[in-house]
């Protein structure tokens, strides 16, 4: 557990009991009710002290623990606080002359309530400690996800192979190659932004016919690809770089290990306020199992849970295998913008 935060909060706590007990054990703001007020808050403030130092000491046990061992470990080092710091002030009570008997009638039932007080303060504190660590594990969890998604998204042979291809247009076509440059850094710009965002399915199609315009310098007759658009509203919105993914695998795992290349159908079509999408592509005669496949179904998995996060459970993507040919359909909720 963080150390300041757990400070910071054992000292929060300390304060709101504090509050709250002076304001039940007097009805008004008189001198006796402020006294009432110091006496009490500097008893739970040596109590939270002492459970910041014990805590501090006992830190490399705790993390070794399990969570349920580490949080009644954490409530024993707070009753052990709340019963240091009361026989440590009836001591010193008794040792100045304030007190003259060495076991008062008081000393019994507050060393009782003191404890009861600092078991309940520990419920509160292990909950809010369990909050915080889940809170922490949301955070990395996300952005390891993300950075994770960002470098899936990005072959490096991809940007290589790119700049070969348009290499060798600078002489024989230097317009294509130019437009091809363009359309190298549109796709680029898209792929480092962030992919949480929703944008229009014009917008997706167009970096989609970008990226597979680039893939066709290199891969010549070798790659084909066909657009079918019916019924779908031009404002529907579609979560960034959904069909970019898709369509690499196409020619990853279908289209470049073919050796006659093929065709990549793209079907998406509306029906009912549910927007589908189709991409086919042929399968290799020959495939290399282990490696193709994997890689194909980690690149399906991340595009699955960017469309959960989105749209939960009226998301699906299917992946399906028909007469030589590798078939993903994707479906969503039609949302306009």
């Amino acid at each position: 557990m963080g150390s300041g935060y757990a400070a910071r909060t054992i000292l929060s706590i300390a304060l709101f009991v504090t509050v709250i007990v002076a304001l039940s054990r007097n009805t008004g703001l008189e001198m006796s009710a402020v006294q009432d007020l110091l006496l009490f808050g500097g008893y739970i403030l040596a109590i939270a002290l002492t459970c910041i130092v014990l805590l501090k000491i006992g830190a490399p046990i705790l993390r070794r623990m399990t969570p349920q061992a580490s949080a009644l470990f954490t409530a024993i080092l707070f009753m052990i606080s709340a019963i240091a710091v009361t026989e440590a002030m009836h001591f010193g009570l008794h040792f100045l002359g304030i007190i003259k008997n060495l076991w008062p009638d008081w000393h019994w039932p507050l060393l009782i309530r003191g404890l009861v007080v600092t078991g309940l303060c520990a419920l509160v504190f292990n909950h809010y400690m369990k909050a915080h660590q889940k809170l922490q594990q949301e955070s990395m969890t996300t952005h390891s996800a993300k950075l994770q998604a960002l470098q899936s998204r990005i072959r490096p042979h991809f940007l290589f192979n790119s700049m070969n291809s348009i290499a060798g247009l600078l002489k024989s076509d230097p317009d294509r190659a130019d437009r091809a440059l363009q359309d190298l850094a549109e796709v680029f710009r898209v792929l480092l932004a962030d992919a949480r965002k929703l944008v229009p399915i014009t917008v997706e199609m167009e970096i989609s016919r970008q990226y597979l315009d680039i893939e066709k310098i290199r891969l010549g007759d070798r790659l084909d690809y066909k657009w079918s658009n019916s019924n779908v509203p031009r404002s529907a919105l579609i979560p960034s770089l959904t069909l970019q993914p898709l369509l690499e695998n196409a020619i990853y795992h279908g289209v470049e290990a073919c050796f006659a290349g093929g065709v990549i159908n793209i079907e998406l079509w509306a029906e009912e306020e549910v927007l589908n999408i189709l991409i086919s592509n042929p399968l290799p005669e020959v495939t290399v199992k282990n490696k193709h496949r994997k890689g194909n179904q980690i690149a399906l998995d991340n595009i699955r849970q960017r469309l959960a996060q989105h749209f939960g459970d009226k998301a699906e993507l299917q992946s399906f295998e028909k007469t030589g040919t590798y078939f993903v359909k994707v479906s969503i909720p039609v949302l306009r913008g």
